[in-house]
């Protein structure tokens, strides 16, 4: 698809649902909780509103009620904006299995695993798709807040980029183009990416918006007047350097970053340790973590650093067979046995995660690798085979040993099966995954953040330390007070008149 085409395209007739988009001078600059914070600032206003994504590439995914799969960050916006999360808000999904491939998920279910040059050529079915389900979201809300993906100054990608400029064209929305001032160089990003785009895609940036700033804002008007003469357009807000804000990351950028890096609690406290594997995916799964004051929450990369922890949660991932063999070789795999075998700490895997604690791991149909088979931790005496049909399915159960209610969500390609002892039950009553006491696990993602079971958890490790249970829940894990206190923040950073001049509202 050529930068040609995309100006081909037929741009609907009629009046256009009011909407604006968040793009960014790079990766990580903040559109998600910008677009997030939006939405529930028009939500608050009144307005129904919906977020959108074209495409999103990322291993931290969702199951929808309705059994599809989408992005963890427009189920974010999602819940901002008071909705359910709908697979039409991010059509086309991206997870990297390998560096040069990625599976693909069009509206909520995978086409297949691509490299770089095929889904080149599947790039115009997957625009098609994109703008289909953008139409139908649109035609139920009155406004739409898109956000961008990357940069739209990458010369070498933009000529067949579907989720920045080409997007905003169709849904005839402005941009809000985002710069990370805490890494410098902010406003040369800002004048370089304008200047490396075309000038269909200069007309539609509106203005800017200076996000993560530490210290007095005078110190920058300056700067806004320099950006005004240079590019004729205004900066339109300069939005504080947010920490805490209590809300789920969108990809490993951040995570890989040493997001969930932390001093431990002045008192009592249980370390809980999650490994960072190489693919790594839906590392929200300990976010609740974050916030129980007698928790310490620890990534791991080496096995001296497992030393002296409670727990141990192997998370989920995007290639099992690839992890597995990172496992192997970096000894972690090794040192896990150890502590399984030592009784020392409690041990848990999610999903990919628990895969591994088993016998072994097939690959019969290509999923992750070439067809391959790896002997796994042999821990559960279970063996898994990576399926063509993948299971996605929201769940809620019980947890066996405690009695407590769970829910989440299962994204799977394996299916495991053995001589083995579950520790879930589903609703329907059907057994789920397997282990017991200090060794378990299960497909279910989200299954911390039940509060209840999550502190019946923390507490169970407190007593092997010696320590008092505390037997109350101590940081329920609600996104309400978050997504306002976020809205709040933006509200007072950005000049809302000229967005709602933006908007036509």
């Amino acid at each position: 698809m050529s930068q040609l085409d995309f100006l081909a395209v037929p741009l609907p007739a009629g009046p256009r649902t009011p909407a604006l988009m968040f793009q960014g001078t790079c990766s990580n600059a903040g559109k998600s909780v910008l677009t997030a914070a939006l939405c529930r600032i028009l939500l608050q206003d009144g307005f129904k509103v919906a977020p959108f994504k074209a495409q999103n590439m990322s291993l931290n995914s969702f199951v929808t009620r309705d059994g599809l799969e989408m992005g963890r960050a427009q189920v974010v916006q999602a819940q901002a904006a008071r909705l359910d999360p709908d697979v039409r808000m991010n059509p086309i999904l991206l997870k990297p299995s390998s560096d040069v491939g990625s599976q693909v998920i069009v509206n909520g279910k995978p086409v297949g695993n691509m490299t770089v040059g095929d889904y080149l050529r599947y790039k115009p079915r997957a625009f098609a798709a994109a703008r289909a389900a953008y139409d139908s979201l649109a035609a139920e809300h009155d406004v739409v807040v898109l956000e961008g993906a990357g940069s739209p100054g990458e010369v070498n990608l933009k000529h067949h980029d579907i989720v920045n400029m080409a997007m905003a064209r169709y849904a005839a929305a402005p941009v809000l183009l985002v710069g990370d001032i805490d890494r410098g160089g902010v406003f040369a990003s800002f004048v370089g990416t304008v200047e490396v785009l075309d000038e269909w895609e200069r007309e539609l940036i509106a203005g800017y918006v200076v996000n993560r700033f530490r210290g007095d804002k005078s110190l920058l008007a300056d700067a806004f007047t320099y950006m005004r003469e240079k590019t004729g357009k205004p900066v339109l807000g300069t939005v504080d350097f947010l920490k805490g804000l209590g809300l789920p990351e969108e990809d490993s950028v951040s995570f890989k970053g040493g997001l969930f890096d932390s001093p431990p609690p002045a008192g009592d406290h249980v370390v809980v340790a999650m490994v960072d594997l190489p693919h790594v995916s839906n590392f929200t799964d300990v976010e609740p973590f974050l916030a129980e004051p007698d928790v310490h929450l620890v990534v791991v990369r080496r096995p001296s650093e497992l030393a002296g922890v409670d727990a141990v949660l192997l998370p989920g991932s995007k290639n099992v067979i690839s992890d597995l063999i990172w496992l192997r070789d970096s000894g972690m795999g090794e040192a896990i046995r150890q502590l399984a075998a030592a009784g020392r700490a409690e041990i848990v895997g999610i999903c990919g995660g628990f895969q591994m604690l088993g016998r072994q791991v097939a690959d019969p149909y290509h999923i992750e690798s070439a067809g391959e088979t790896l002997a796994a931790l042999g821990l559960l005496d279970m063996e898994t085979v990576l399926e063509r049909e993948k299971t996605l399915t929201r769940q809620n159960g019980t947890h066996l040993a405690s009695g407590l209610a769970v829910h989440g969500y299962e994204i799977h390609h394996g299916q495991s099966r053995g001589e083995v002892t579950p520790p879930l039950r589903w609703g329907n009553g059907e057994p789920a995954g397997a282990g017991a006491e200090r060794l378990w696990g299960s497909y279910l993602h989200g299954i911390f953040d039940a509060d209840a079971f999550r502190r019946w958890f923390i507490d169970r490790l407190r007593e092997r330390q010696g320590l008092a249970p505390v037997g109350r829940v101590l940081a329920p894990y609600d996104l309400e007070p978050a997504f306002d206190r976020l809205a709040e923040a933006v509200r007072s950073s950005l000049d809302m008149d000229a967005v709602y001049r933006l908007l036509g509202l």
